[in-house]
């Protein structure tokens, strides 16, 4: 048998700790499992556990992303919906059926021994708690629900486009989605805290009646954004993957790129209204904590979009394209050689080359709108100059 090198060993011992972990959290829960517990299921040293991870948060929310990104689709029998309505239900039924409490995810749960409120189907029980106890935490947290709206209520526009009043500014269902997202999470913790209070069927008739919500929701560009400016440099990036399709993410196609941090995810909405219609916009996602916060990001993203590709046609799903970018590799393509929570630069893209670029809070409404002059030495036009003016959703 040919000899592992090296980037193969750290692999494997990283795979026998995540399993040692999942082993570990499922029996007793985050608050009292403990590393050298892990360490000795994966039969390591408590050090080696700690070389792939920084802390016991880190590896727990590891573990439930890895977990989400690899949840099974739904049974083939379960149609996608045609109509906004009846995908609402169809994401609704996926996700009630991954609860605790509800007869489909407790099948999977672990016999004798296990206290009830742990469990297989019940490892993520601490995720919530946990992250309300770190301000840093619960602050990622808000502004990747943010995008997890943005992400759902661009699905539901493709199936049910907003009506706007003659005249108005244009709509969008983003606070209709966070409604469905508030009733979803809701009921995640009840199941938790209270198994069997959470009916199924009620779920998913709430989700489809939630559709004919009509909120006042509009969306109006920043007031002030950083001047975007001409650049012509080649634009090479990494491979990476679309959390949203689980695919690799096309990013060589022309198009927007949005690097923005943890605390600046809400931003991609100002990339995605502002751009011309039918524009590609990539979020990449980054953060200066990676070994903790990253696995957060992915936890939240994932759990989103595997319901909705089981719920939505493809036709349906978003646009948008979101990258977990861990490593910083692709940050470093758009000329981001440094990251943290607050990064926000955008770059556009044509013909393989970054030919518009801008940093700061607003870069991505400033990208998005802008128009170069004839000699591409200076952006101008109404949204450069900081008027605000209506723009249509793609």
């Amino acid at each position: 048998m040919a000899r592992l090198n090296r980037a193969q060993t750290q692999e494997r011992t990283r795979a026998r700790v995540l399993a040692a972990a999942r082993e570990e959290f499922a029996e007793k829960g985050f608050r009292a499992a403990r590393i050298d517990a892990v360490a000795e299921r994966a039969e390591l040293t408590r050090g080696a556990v700690y070389s792939n991870f920084p802390g016991k948060r880190a590896l727990y929310f590891t573990v439930l992303a890895e977990r989400a990104e690899r949840a099974p689709a739904p049974p083939v029998t379960e149609a996608v919906g045609s109509t906004a309505r009846e995908a609402l239900g169809a994401l609704a039924r996926t996700w009630v059926a991954r609860l605790p409490g509800t007869g489909f995810a407790d099948a999977g749960c672990a016999p004798g021994g296990v206290p009830p409120q742990y469990g297989e189907a019940r490892i993520d029980v601490d995720a919530l708690p946990e992250i309300l106890t770190d301000t840093r935490l619960a602050q990622s947290f808000v502004e990747l629900m943010k995008l997890d709206a943005l992400l759902l209520a661009l699905a539901l526009e493709h199936l049910r486009p907003p009506r706007s009043p003659e005249g108005a500014p244009p709509g969008r269902l983003v606070r209709l989605a966070e409604t469905v997202l508030t009733s979803l999470h809701g009921a995640r913790q009840l199941a938790a805290a209270a198994p069997g209070f959470v009916q199924p069927f009620d779920m998913v008739s709430a989700a489809e009646r939630l559709c004919g919500l009509e909120l006042n929701d509009w969306w109006a560009p920043p007031p002030v954004h950083p001047p975007a400016r001409a650049e012509d440099r080649p634009w090479e990036p990494p491979a990476a993957v679309d959390a949203v399709r689980a695919a690799p993410a096309p990013l060589h196609e022309d198009g927007i790129v949005a690097v923005l941090g943890l605390h600046r995810l809400s931003a991609a909405e100002e990339a995605v209204r502002a751009a011309p219609p039918g524009t590609p916009v990539t979020v990449v996602v980054v953060t200066g904590d990676p070994g903790e916060l990253m696995p957060l990001a992915r936890l939240v993203v994932a759990e989103l979009c595997g319901c909705l590709r089981s719920a939505f046609p493809r036709a349906a799903w978003p646009a948008l394209r979101v990258v977990c970018d861990s490593t910083g590799a692709l940050a470093a393509a758009a000329g981001v050689p440094a990251v943290d929570d607050d990064t926000e630069t955008a770059i556009r893209i044509e013909a393989g080359r970054v030919v518009t670029r801008a940093d700061g809070f607003g870069a991505c409404h400033a990208v998005a709108s802008a128009r170069l002059t004839a000699d591409a030495s200076e952006v101008t036009g109404p949204r450069a100059a900081g008027v605000r003016v209506p723009v249509s959703g793609p």
